[in-house]
């Protein structure tokens, strides 16, 4: 956003952090659903629900990977370990980006 024109609360709603927070609850949801279908250990979403990620590592791994999905998902991993195998599983990016406009979208009327 250019920042003469935003707003506060849509500078907040529109800034990296809170994006990378849709993309973990989206992320988090999918784990929860797989769990419910069985396909995923029910003992593992209970790690994966503590989940975060990392601003300064989501950028140097952005340097590295050049996809900011990829660096995103690299933070994770780091924040829980083995269990991060099962976040993303069956998803693309354009199955995170779009949900995570549309909840930004929500947030901001």
């Amino acid at each position: 956003m250019i920042e003469r024109y935003s707003r506060p609360q849509m500078k907040k709603i529109w800034s990296d952090e809170n994006k990378f927070d849709q993309w973990l609850k989206v992320e988090i949801a999918v784990c929860e659903a797989w769990a419910e279908l069985g396909e995923i250990p029910r003992e593992d979403v209970v790690k994966i629900r503590k989940a975060g990620y990392n601003l300064n590592r989501i950028a140097e791994f952005l340097k590295v990977t050049h996809h900011d999905m990829t660096a995103f998902l690299n933070s994770v991993a780091e924040s829980i370990g083995e269990e991060s195998r099962f976040i993303h599983l069956g998803l693309t990016s354009p199955d995170i980006l779009p949900t995570e406009i549309f909840l930004l979208a929500s947030a901001s009327l």
